[in-house]
Parts: structure tokens; sequence; C-alpha cells
């Protein structure tokens, strides 16, 4: 037999190896010896109790980094890490904690490092009362962050954080965005001033009692995140809503052309204006641009892509007027709906938009054929990089598969490893595959040659080569090969 190739990524094919499920006991322990990685061995859930020990007394900084973000650990480990004299240990600790003792969270809410008291504040299953006391911590950026993620903080800590000197402060905690929902309400009697200080001006907007010359007021307010927010108020009186209609900022319209009140001649009018000004982004170095007009280019792209991807409620809850739609963000609401009849589901599975068809997919695989599946995923436009695709919703038969591993589309390939009982020859050929992603879907697959597999723990790429050391049907004596390569 051919001498097995040396992997090229050698930390990135252990760091596969820390991963898989299948490394005894003993092989863990060498792999604890190991410098010259992040410790990722650290996060396995089933680490013995004396090679923690050994973690802990290692002074290691990655493995023990590591092994505080396990979420497996006793909470005893955790107070010890807890109180370790390298912050950013400390500072892993607080990221993952859950439903942990009182007293770990008390020492976490003094630790004098920051970053540990700005994950602490993420965290919902913290008692209410420890925090409560992050909304006096010294430091804004604590207070701005309980005030992003503790949407449902009693009032007195609601108020606390409205009122706060910080402009940071107040801005995350009368926002237009939270990192988590429901989003809160500011007291009534808040609002005013809220609507008076620029920072809380725009999150302000949305609980506002709108009178008329309250709207107009906002509508000349030069932000256009606060005109946006007067766009979308239910209660915009109809010429201040014509005004925002002909805003200079592309954002302020869109929030008009997604409104429910809109007559159509206007939406379309701002469907149209906005989507002829689809141009690439410029290098503002290069264009000689100022700032505010690149701002402006980057505002105006966006308009466009949100015209796509627009979600209306209103659409969603009375979706037939709207199935033929020539608006793209209208039928991938209405896709939405779950009161599709039988023949307008299979209408918007063949709609021109990929979003659309993904959606009513989602919604209604029971209704998707393998046909309209594979065409579905052929066609899969993603708006943002996502690792799903709609094949994630079916199960194909084996014959499907394996004719896919010889397709032309290197996306549809990378299916064909979904076959567990992937013919040999097959599974060969695609870890041969030029695609690199192609090698990486197959580089755990049982069916390997071991050859091939060897071949892969060398590979170009380091994430096919940490794949294929994750795989748990790594036989033994090659996990033991690589823990010799790397000297443990």
């Amino acid at each position: 037999m051919a001498e097995a190739p040396t992997p090229v990524h050698l930390t990135k094919v252990l760091d596969g190896l820390a991963e898989n499920p299948a490394l005894p006991a003993g092989l863990i322990r060498r792999l604890v010896r190991y410098r010259r990685g992040f410790g990722h061995v650290a996060t396995r859930a089933d680490l013995p109790l004396d090679v923690v020990e050994e973690i802990l007394a290692s002074g290691h900084h990655w493995l023990l980094h590591s092994l505080a973000l396990n979420p497996q650990l006793p909470n005893a480990v955790r107070m010890r890490l807890a109180a370790h004299a390298d912050a950013g240990v400390r500072a892993a600790v607080a990221a993952r904690v859950h439903h942990a003792p009182r007293e770990l969270y008390e020492r976490l809410v003094d630790d004098p490092d920051t970053q540990v008291r700005r994950y602490l504040a993420e965290h919902d299953d913290v008692p209410a009362d420890l925090l409560a006391r992050l909304a006096n911590d010294p430091d804004p950026n604590v207070r701005s962050t309980l005030a992003r993620w503790w949407t449902q903080a009693p009032e007195a800590v609601r108020r606390s954080l409205l009122t706060d000197p910080a402009d940071e402060v107040r801005a995350a905690a009368c926002s237009t965005y939270y990192a988590r929902s429901p989003h809160p309400v500011p007291p009534p009697d808040l609002v005013a001033d809220l609507l008076a200080d620029p920072v809380t001006r725009a999150g302000a907007v949305r609980h506002a009692v709108l009178t008329p010359e309250l709207a107009a007021r906002l509508a000349g307010d030069p932000d256009h995140q606060v005109r946006r927010q007067l766009a979308e108020h239910p209660h915009l009186p109809p010429p201040v809503r014509d005004l925002l209609a002909e805003d200079p900022s592309a954002t302020v319209r869109v929030g008009v052309f997604g409104r429910q009140d809109t007559p159509e001649p206007g939406r379309h009018r701002i469907y149209d204006n906005i989507s002829q000004g689809e141009r690439p982004l410029t290098n503002p170095l290069h264009d000689e641009l100022d700032d505010d007009a690149f701002l402006q280019q980057v505002e105006d792209h966006l308009a466009i892509s949100e015209l796509r991807y627009l979600r209306l409620d209103w659409v969603t809850a009375d979706p037939l007027p709207h199935v033929s739609s020539p608006y793209i963000c209208f039928r991938r609401s209405a896709a939405r709906s779950r009161q599709l009849p039988p023949d307008t589901i299979i209408r918007l599975l063949n709609d021109d938009d990929s979003g659309v068809r993904t959606t009513m997919a989602t919604l209604a695989p029971h209704l998707v054929d393998l046909t309209t599946a594979e065409r579905i995923d052929r066609e899969f436009r993603p708006d943002k990089k996502t690792h799903w695709r709609p094949a994630d919703l079916f199960t194909f038969p084996p014959e499907t598969l394996r004719r896919w591993a010889t397709d032309p589309d290197p996306g549809m390939r990378c299916l064909a490893p979904r076959d567990p009982d992937l013919p040999v020859e097959l599974a060969e050929r695609l870890a041969n595959d030029p695609d690199p992603a192609v090698r990486h879907a197959v580089a755990g697959h049982p069916n390997l040659p071991t050859h091939a597999r060897r071949a892969l723990l060398a590979d170009a790429s380091k994430w096919v080569a940490q794949a294929a050391a994750a795989a748990p049907t790594l036989p033994v004596a090659e996990m033991e090969r690589l823990l010799t390569l790397a000297d443990v």
C-alpha cells in the first residue's frame, strides 16, 4: 500500500478530530496535549473528569477558553473558570453560561472586565435583580448591551435605560431594532421626551400618537430613519404619506411602498423609480464620492434589495389578491400564508422568483413532487449566504441521488452523498471532484475507500481536510497516525 500523504493543514485536521464523536478516550487525552491549535477538543461533551483537571492545570489559554465554552461542564468547574486570572476565559464562561446557580451569576456580574459583564447582559436566564444591577454599570457599553437584549425588563429598569445620560444607551433602549423579541414599549409619559431626543426619535415614532402637526414635523426631520419610521406608522395622514412618497430617501419611499393604504399608482411609481436606479455599488475612493454621496448610494442599493424581501403582514393575511402581483415581495408575503388553496400553492411553486418558490415549498412540502423539488433546489438563489437549501426539506430516492453524483452542477453533486449506500466508485469519484464543496460533502461518507479518505485528510482545502477528520467512520488507526504526526 502506498504511503499515506501528510496533511497540509494538520491543525485543521486535528480540529476535525476534536469534533469526531468516535474519538476514543485515550486519544482524547493525547489530543489535549496538542498546543498549536485553539483547543477545540476541550469543547467535547464526553471529556473525562481527569482530562478536565489536566486542562485546568495546563495554563494554556486556548484550551481553557474552549473548556469555558463547553456547555456540558459541571457548575463546579465553571465556578473555577469564572475566577480565572485570564479575562478571556472568564468572558467565555459568561458567553455560554445558562441556567447556572445564582452564585456563578453573582461572581460574573461583578467581574472587573467589561466584556464579561457585556456577555452576561445578553442572557435572559440571569436572576432579574442581578440583571437590573447592570442597568447601573459604570460602562455604557454594558448598559447599551442590556438595553438591546433585555427587552422585557421591569419598567423601572427600562425607564433608567431610556433616560440614561449616555447617548448610546438611550439609542439602544429606544431603537428600531432589538436583539430579542418581543420589542419593548416605552412608558407613554416618556414618548414626548424620546421624540425630542435625536438619538431616540426614530425608535419612538412607532409609539407616538400621531397628530397632523406632529406628522408634518417628523416628515421634515433630517434623519431618514425617522422619516422611514413615520412612513410605516399605521395612523399616518394621507397628505403626509403622499409627501413621503416623493422623499429623496429611497428607504423612506420603500416604507410608503409597503403600506396597505398606498394608492396603487403611487406604489407602482415608487417601485419603478427605485428599480430603475439599480446599479452596482461604486468605490468612493475611485469615484471621488464624498461620505454623504456614498452613504446615499448604499441606502439606495439596500432599498432595491428591500423591494424583494420586504415582509408585509397585511398581504400574508389576505394573500389571494396578491399571488399575481408584479411586486416580488408581495408574492413572497402571499406565499407565507398557511391559508392558500392547493391550486394557488402549485402556482407559487412555479413562480419566476426563487424566493417565492422556496417560501412556498417550505410551508407546503407535502404538495411538492420530487421533480418540482429538484427544480426549486437547482434554481435556488438565496438573498444572503446560507448553508440551508430547499433540498433539506425533502428525502430523495437513491436513484436520484446517484444520478446527481455525475451532474454538471457541483451544487447537485453535493447532494449525492446523502445516499448512505452510495456505491464506492461514486463516492471515490466525488472525493476527487474538482470542486472543494463536493469533496467536503463526501468527506464523511462511510463508503469511501481508505486511500480516498487519506487523500481528503491531505486535501488542499482546510475545510475538506477538517471534515474528513471529523467523520465517525475514520478508522482508529488513522486517528492515531494523525496524532503521531502532531507529536502527541
